[in-house]
């Protein structure tokens, strides 16, 4: 099957997938909504020819029973019920489950049986049959499926019987496990008993298990393991044909008292395709038990207009090209400016145009959100209605890629932490069903994405007293902190007030990753909370990255780079007084305290140019004015951000390489 057909075909699933998500979403609300069921059946039918015409008949079989069921709903045979609803989105799950791993592997191993016979059962015999089977089906995680549809099961000195599921993905979230060249992923639960010598026994049980199976990973580590230190039960990865090797094997290893076989190949290729960071949640964040990562990108939809223009500066640029040349073997010097100012114009057209072509909605990212908000409310019992307003704005694709997550860290917390359950919103005075609202806007050369939630909002003495205990602070910095500034405590890494650790919440891991990436994207976090009211999160992004018009300083021997959308005046040092020991720059009226760079960044060399400039920064961004030794001129420059221990560095936003090689610092005039 040739690559260029897989990709469309993916991409269009992926699309047709959050499409009926969505609108089955829309049908759960209002099951009167004759449109929604028209596009959720139009959609599941092209989803079934898709799957079928590309040769994937698992899938096409599960797409048709879905289609049936929702016939039966349309047709007005079947009432859409709750139960019903878990079902299908359970089917979804799987169906999405599938796409995954065709896009990994080409190909998808994940048996559809047992889910079609779910939902041919509830046709035939009625809405009454779903609760149960909606039961075995709909608990699958989001975005992946533990199993192929097979329980797991338990041995014991070689006998076996049925066992508790696992909660695969729970393990998942702390373990980094490979996928195998050949043959499907078992998750092995081992119990060692209790022993006086578990460590012994537990190392003895890893070692048999290594000698006799393709073990792949352990939770926890296996010097871990072999300390002794896991809780009743320990974990293993292995690679086998089939679920009776495994069985088989784990009968003959003396030192486990009882074990549990999980079928996770599907689960083990959902989680290599998050990114690697740790996606746990805090109390100001949420984990990964609800759902996985949005994807990277990797494909756009582009403008037939912008092509043509695209083709259009391709001639020009060929045809400028031919023509330096001859001005260059002909040394004709004004012929070559002339072709340089004309290269200058196209070049700078080009760039616009790719630019733009880069830009995608925000719903592409958000598109999937709805349905992660249902699901984590049901979940935790809460009555919630989401919102998405200004899912029209466009974004640079690698931006959109990398807030993704960040946004569901915040839209987690906001159903975890912000919303009360039910009957306390009752008590409280507020309707039952709590409000979330994601709104973005465009400002100039950035966006604002904002998630507010009328929940309980931020407890201040809750987080004062979390972070004396963390100590993170202390007790005189919080006693003169603001607010807001303790707001921002919730950014601090390994920050929870949760008082437990769930599938959800409470290990402190997510707000920090929140502003850790938006920093990195030269973007800024803002939280806003009133108690008992609700609380609002903010992220101010930028449309796009890479190419920037700087304006170049000289500061004693070194040189830096301020963005020109940051200058407002350049003005001679002499403007400045002093006012109460500290330089100042007046401009209407308005105070603008003076950054001597020199100063700040320890600047080596003397002052080449008397008393300086001033550079005044635009008051939007901040009010200051920046001191330093002479203005040299502007350029438009690629940006790299800064990374590893140099990110979040003050000041600094990233490094540009001139035309001569030298590299140079870009100022973040916000954070200096």
């Amino acid at each position: 099957m040739e690559d260029q057909y897989l990709d469309a075909f993916i991409r269009e699933s992926e699309e047709a997938i959050t499409e009926l998500n969505n609108s089955l979403l829309e049908l759960e609300s209002d099951p009167d909504d004759q449109e929604a069921m028209d596009s959720i059946f139009r959609t599941a039918h092209t989803l079934k020819g898709n799957f079928g015409a590309m040769g994937f008949e698992e899938a096409s079989d599960l797409a048709h029973a879905i289609e049936d069921l929702l016939d039966e709903m349309r047709q007005g045979e079947m009432e859409v019920t709750p139960e019903i609803m878990d079902l299908v989105f359970a089917g979804v799950d799987d169906i999405e489950a599938i796409v995954n791993e065709i896009e990994e592997h080409g190909e998808s191993t994940i048996e559809t049986a047992t889910m079609v016979e779910d939902i041919r059962t509830v046709i035939e015999e009625g809405a009454e049959a779903a609760g149960s089977e909606s039961e075995a089906s709909g608990d699958r995680s989001e975005d992946e499926s533990v199993s192929d549809d097979e329980d797991s099961t338990t041995t014991t000195g070689g006998d076996t019987g049925d066992g508790d599921t696992v909660d695969v993905e729970t393990v998942l979230e702390d373990t980094d496990v490979p996928e195998p060249d050949e043959g499907a992923v078992y998750h092995v639960g081992v119990d060692v008993g209790d022993g006086n010598m578990q460590g012994v026994d537990a190392m003895l049980a890893v070692e048999a298990l290594v000698e006799e199976l393709d073990v792949l990973a352990t939770h926890p580590d296996r010097d871990a393991i072999e300390d002794g230190d896991f809780e009743e039960t320990f974990s293993a990865f292995v690679a086998a044909d089939d679920r009776e090797d495994v069985r088989s094997a784990l009968g003959g290893i003396g030192t486990i008292e009882t074990s549990t076989v999980t079928e996770a190949t599907a689960a083990v290729a959902a989680a290599d395709s998050k990114p690697s960071e740790d996606d746990g949640a805090g109390s100001s964040s949420s984990g990964d038990g609800a759902d996985s990562s949005v994807d990277e990108i990797k494909s756009v939809r582009v403008d037939v207009g912008q092509l043509d223009d695209l083709h259009g500066l391709v001639e020009q640029l060929v045809t400028s090209r031919i023509k330096l040349r001859r001005a260059v073997e002909d040394k004709s010097l004004d012929s070559a400016n002339e072709t340089l100012n004309e290269l200058d114009k196209i070049t700078a057209s080009l760039q616009n145009t790719v630019m733009d072509m880069r830009l995608i909605p925000l719903r592409k990212v958000v598109g999937k959100f709805p349905r992660l908000v249902r699901d984590l409310s049901r979940d935790l019992g809460k009555e919630v209605e989401f919102t998405i307003e200004g899912e029209d704005i466009e974004l640079d694709r690698t931006i959109l890629t990398e807030i993704s997550d960040p946004l569901m860290h915040i839209l987690r917390n906001a159903v975890d932490h912000g919303i009360e359950a039910p009957t306390e919103r009752e008590r409280k005075g507020k309707p039952r069903e709590g409000q979330i609202e994601l709104r973005a806007r465009r400002e100039r050369d950035h966006v604002v994405i904002a998630v507010e939630d009328d929940g309980a909002g931020l407890d201040v003495d809750a987080i004062r007293e979390q972070a004396l205990e963390s100590g993170i602070r202390s007790a005189d910095e919080l006693e003169r902190m603001d607010d807001s500034a303790i707001y921002d405590l919730t950014f601090h890494p390994g920050f929870s007030t949760a008082e437990e650790v769930t599938d959800t919440s409470g290990r402190g891991v997510g707000m920090d990753v929140v502003h850790e990436t938006v920093t990195q994207l030269d973007g800024s976090v803002n939280v806003e909370s009133t108690p008992g009211e609700g609380t609002t999160v903010s992220l101010r992004l930028p449309v796009t990255m890479a190419i920037v018009k700087v304006l170049f300083v000289q500061v004693g021997d070194e040189q830096y780079g301020i963005p020109i959308k940051n200058v407002d005046e350049i003005t001679a040092a002499t403007e400045s007084r002093t006012i109460n020991g500290n330089e100042v720059i007046k401009h209407n009226d308005e105070i603008y305290p003076i950054i001597d760079l020199a100063e700040s960044f320890d600047v080596p060399g003397e002052t080449a140019n008397g008393d300086g400039m001033l550079v005044r920064v635009r008051e939007s961004e901040r009010k200051v004015a920046l001191h330093c030794d002479e203005v040299n001129s502007q350029e438009e420059v690629v940006v790299k951000p800064l990374e590893g221990i140099l990110s979040g560095t003050p000041g600094l936003s990233g490094t540009a390489v001139l035309g001569d090689g030298n590299i140079v610092h870009i100022l973040d005039v916000v954070t200096l």
